[in-house]
């Protein structure tokens, strides 16, 4: 069991606050990611958690056990860092053994669990190279292989895929969700990238200035969204202003461009958007009646293989972005003049 409790935590350096009384469970083996822009705390948080860093307030409670002060050596946690952190001058085995050497593991037991583990990730037949004799790819699977082989009861992982290329992090993304649930442990991934949370994750923190915006499944987290942050970091939304909002048994309708757009989600407190996503907006050349269109005048179209992204102005100067799929698309031009149906998955969100 690896369940990891965080109590009201938290780390400031001089009097600007990292992580502001931050407080999380994370279930045991789950797959469990922290999600933001650079400076949200993300990383800060998970290196509390590995024991790097000490907070000034609050408690990390692993199965029961306080670890808030506990060095990160006892922790029984395991660390792929962005930079892999490998030792140049040891081979691909020395790198992956080290922590059972530390760990005072008898030679057999090192032979047999090295080699299961480089075969896992399938460089058993490089064992004996350096890591300066492998490619990106290659040696990020040594840093998992390294985490993975002294059975951490916590697997930590900082940005690990952010220097290889896009193809290569697709790959790497499966094999890290295969090997966690394979091992069954816990594991806390740190990200910037939306994609990677979304097909990876059992549950997402949305950090926003040391505290969670949003804690969510990915299909939470991109079809409900509660606030405008989560909206436009999840799926660059479009937010727009709307004259009314009308409450109506957990529906609301709010009032865009003269049109009624009926949208699935209650009024929010305080300001409010109306958030959009580019595939829940659809383009027409004529308006029927009923005053459920929104009337746009087309900026530009981009045409981007499987879809056309078009710019739109809405009558008040409000702009908002609209995906159509390629086999769908009117291929309207700039300066056309359109109308927009809105989804009922559009959703209003707090400003």
């Amino acid at each position: 069991m690896a369940e990891i409790l965080i109590q009201d935590l938290v780390k400031q350096y001089g009097e600007t606050i990292i992580i502001d009384h931050l407080s999380l469970t994370i279930q045991h083996g789950e797959f469990f990611t922290l999600l933001g822009p650079s400076g949200c705390g993300k990383t800060t948080l998970l290196r509390m958690i590995a024991g790097f860093i000490i907070p000034d307030k609050g408690q990390l409670i692993l199965d029961g056990e306080d670890i808030t002060r506990l060095p990160a050596h006892k922790r029984e946690t395991g660390m792929v860092f962005q930079d892999y952190a490998l030792f140049p001058d040891k081979t691909v085995f020395d790198n992956v053994a080290y922590g059972l050497r530390v760990r005072k593991q008898s030679a057999s037991v090192i032979n047999q669990k090295v080699g299961r583990i480089l075969d896992r990730v399938e460089l058993g037949h490089l064992a004996k190279r350096y890591p300066a004799e492998l490619s990106g790819g290659q040696r990020q699977r040594v840093a998992l292989a390294r985490a993975l082989v002294i059975e951490p009861r916590v697997l930590l992982m900082d940005e690990p895929l952010s220097n290889l290329d896009a193809k290569l992090r697709i790959q790497m993304r499966n094999v890290i969700r295969e090997l966690q649930q394979e091992a069954k442990i816990t594991a806390i991934f740190v990200t910037h990238d939306q994609e990677e949370a979304l097909s990876m994750s059992d549950r997402i923190a949305l950090l926003r200035s040391g505290r969670i915006d949003q804690l969510d499944t990915p299909e939470g987290l991109y079809a409900r969204p509660k606030t405008a942050y989560a909206a436009d970091f999840i799926g660059a939304a479009n937010l727009l202003d709307v004259r009314s909002i009308e409450a109506r048994e957990g529906q609301s309708v709010v009032n865009l461009g003269g049109a009624h757009i009926v949208v699935d989600s209650a009024t929010p407190a305080g300001q409010t958007k109306f958030a959009a996503r580019p595939e829940h907006v659809s383009l027409y050349d004529e308006a029927p009646s009923g005053g459920t269109r929104v009337p746009a005048t087309v900026l530009h179209r981009r045409y981007l293989g499987y879809k056309a992204t078009y710019a739109l102005k809405l009558d008040d100067g409000q702009t908002l972005n609209a995906d159509v799929p390629s086999a769908l698309d009117p291929q309207f031009s700039p300066e056309s003049r359109v109308y927009l149906g809105f989804s009922a998955e559009c959703r209003l969100v707090q400003a």
